[in-house]
């Protein structure tokens, strides 16, 4: 019995790396457990291991008692004597009860139950080995797959990568070797849990790290990392040496570094700029290759408004805007991307912002502001201190825009009303409709009745019958 004992402490020492004391101390619970059902419930009882000799002994502490009443919890004093020589009534005395096939049962409680405290010891270990590492990139093999979770044997370890961790560009296969990024260590109730990612920005940061000498010595700094996983990630990169240039360095000689971590991404695109305080050379650097026309930076708003040329137009906000998203993560401000317009598109906008001031207050189509707008009256108060006369003249020469002197005269009262040089005329009351003429009542009153015969005619009374119905 000795012999597995002392074999289970060290295969788990070498094996597991899990010290004898943590065995010895689990397979102490075990056989307790053990104990009690083997011996009773026997008072204060206790197992103990001797991790180096495998020796396992079960003790409890009996009351010394003249005549032994409970056996559970009371020694007699005859017996007491025999362990103890000058035992005394009423002491406490530690008695061995270990029963004789308690190395049977030893050895079966030990195969039931150790694993689990084994277990429990093990995975304590891995989050105190791991909880340190988050931030790490590690090495591992895909061993399954759960629903859209892959779990990655990291040799004693175990991780998943989440769904939501994946790059959905990159396939994944059973044995496939691949390097994570450890985000997270977790405790939870089932033990500890080891949360890798491919898709993180910061795995791009590591890959920098272990590739550039110069940012792993803090010569270079990584200030800025915009990603979008497996399609694009910008990197900004500054320096505080005037020698070293941070692009350069994170490039290498004919691009050596940078493709290697292109080649860990699965050939994301990769774009590396320098920082700048300074939000338009930034913004300018940011952008490249693009020719960018002009910058607008607002300061308290945290938004730069970028012009291009029509034709870069597309190329400055990317496939699907993915250019100019990663532009704003990268900087933190809201970018714009414009296109720069000619000369005569900025005349006619403004034309066109012109006539909508003026065609609201004077009641007009915004196409008939755009024509007062050409005539020279772009804004309320010009139309307001001119003749209709003036109005008239000036919209002849526009197709489609002739005026009457009454119309004009119309819209200048408008104008005049709009900028507070006249007030508004009240509104005349709803004029009050006439009486509906008396209708003639249909029912005829019949002649008093007189001893003198009728003077009318027989065709007289005929009319008046039908004048009645």
């Amino acid at each position: 019995m000795n012999s597995d004992i002392i074999a289970l402490f060290d295969y788990y020492e070498k094996e597991k790396e899990i010290s004898r004391d943590v065995v010895a101390d689990a397979l102490k619970r075990a056989l307790l457990k053990a104990a009690e059902k083997a011996i009773g419930p026997a008072r204060e009882l206790d197992v103990t291991v001797n991790n180096k000799t495998g020796d396992i002994k079960a003790t409890a502490k009996l009351i010394v008692v003249e005549e032994v009443a409970n056996g559970w919890e009371q020694i007699a004093i005859t017996q007491a004597q025999r362990l103890k020589a000058d035992a005394e009534i009423g002491e406490e005395i530690e008695v061995p009860v270990t029963p004789k096939n308690f190395g049977r049962i030893a050895a079966q409680t030990a195969k039931q139950t150790m694993n689990q405290f084994l277990r429990q010891a093990e995975k304590a270990r891995i989050y105190e080995e791991f909880k340190d590492r988050a931030g790490d990139i590690v090495s591992g093999t895909i061993r399954r797959f759960e629903k859209s979770d892959v779990y990655v044997d990291l040799g004693r370890f175990e991780g998943v990568m989440p769904s939501k961790e994946r790059v959905s560009t990159e396939d994944y296969n059973v044995g496939d070797r691949i390097r994570c990024y450890v985000v997270a260590v977790e405790n939870e109730a089932r033990g500890p849990e080891i949360i890798l990612s491919r898709s993180h920005p910061n795995f791009v940061r590591r890959l920098f790290e272990s590739e550039v000498s110069e940012i792993a010595d803090h010569t270079v700094e990584i200030r800025s990392i915009a990603r979008e996983a497996g399609y694009r990630t910008k990197v900004a990169v500054h320096s505080a040496d005037e020698k070293v240039d941070p692009v350069g360095a994170c490039v290498g000689l004919r691009g050596a570094r940078v493709k290697n971590i292109v080649r860990e991404l699965n050939n994301e695109k990769v774009d590396i700029i320098r920082w700048s305080d300074n939000p338009d050379e930034f913004v300018r650097d940011a952008l490249k290759p693009t020719t960018i026309r002009s910058v607008e930076v607002f300061p308290g708003e945290r938004r730069i408004r970028v012009t291009v040329p029509d034709e870069e137009l597309s190329k400055a906000i990317g496939r699907r805007g993915q250019n100019a998203r990663l532009t704003n993560r990268l900087m933190g401000w809201d970018v714009q991307i414009e296109k720069d317009e000619s000369e005569s598109e900025r005349v006619e906008r403004r034309v066109v912002d012109a006539a909508e001031a003026i065609a609201g207050p004077l009641g007009i189509a915004t196409e008939q502001g755009i024509n007062l707008v050409r005539g020279g009256f772009m804004t309320l108060d010009l139309i307001a201190m001119v003749d209709p006369g003036d109005i008239v003249g000036a919209l002849e020469g526009i197709d489609g825009a002739a005026m009457s002197e009454e119309d004009a005269a119309a819209l200048i009262r408008k104008a005049k009303v709009a900028t507070g040089e006249l007030e508004a005329e009240p509104e005349a009351p709803a004029a009050e409709a006439e009486p509906a003429p008396a209708v003639a009542d249909a029912t005829i009153e019949e002649p008093e009745t007189t001893n003198e015969p009728p003077a009318d005619t027989e065709a007289d009374q005929t009319e008046a019958t039908a004048a009645a119905e």
